[in-house]
């Protein structure tokens, strides 16, 4: 036969609620020795029946867990007062942040020229002064630049002039040397002379077989 699926609300039977409560307290009872033994868990359970009467099991002491017990209370509490303070602290950092972020956006737009129909005479005079600052630092910066390339160029042009010298000193030291011809450059000349004047040539007029 198959049980039925117990509804979750008051017995209103005295006799089955006592019945129901007996064997579910045991059974509790069991789970929570058997929770103990396997998982080496410390464990204390308190039950009181509707007439008051108590039923209680603990794997050590009913004392001294519920003491373990209020002191981690007390631990959880006092760290989710420390989050709780410290996320407040965040807050307001983050709400100061935004407002210098804001306060930098607005400055920065008023250097640019744009907003500056609610500035009065002293902070335009202020905003003048700021960017008058700003132009003598980046100026300045530029002429030390400038000059800094400028020295750069010199020690560049003084080396290569040194370098130009050198050369000029080395060239002098080192005749270019002339080529003379050799003596069988002679004789080769010498033989083909000779050839030539060796060489008779006719001139002849008229048709041949004339003579």
């Amino acid at each position: 036969m198959v049980r039925g699926k117990t509804q979750m609300r008051r017995i209103e039977n005295a006799a089955s609620r006592q019945v129901t409560f007996s064997k579910r307290r045991n059974g509790l009872l069991k789970k929570a020795y058997e929770l103990s033994v396997l998982c080496d868990a410390e464990v204390a359970l308190i039950v009181f029946s509707a007439r008051g009467k108590l039923y209680e099991f603990a794997s050590s002491s009913v004392q001294n867990t519920i003491d373990r017990y209020m002191a981690k209370v007390k631990e959880v509490e006092i760290n989710n007062n420390e989050t709780e303070r410290s996320m407040e602290q965040w807050k307001c950092e983050a709400t100061n942040m935004s407002k210098k972020i804001e306060h930098l956006e607005a400055q920065k737009r008023k250097l640019l020229g744009e907003n500056l129909g609610s500035s009065s005479i002293d902070e335009l005079n202020e905003l003048e002064a700021q960017l008058e600052q700003s132009l003598s630092r980046v100026k300045g910066k530029k002429r030390t630049m400038l000059e800094e390339q400028i020295a750069q160029l010199k020690e560049n042009e003084k080396a290569l002039l040194n370098e130009n010298a050198s050369l000029r000193e080395q060239c002098k030291s080192e005749p270019l040397l002339k080529l003379a011809p050799t003596q069988e450059n002679g004789a080769c000349c010498h033989t083909r002379e000779e050839h030539s004047e060796d060489v008779e040539t006719k001139l002849m007029i008229g048709r041949p077989g004339s003579s």
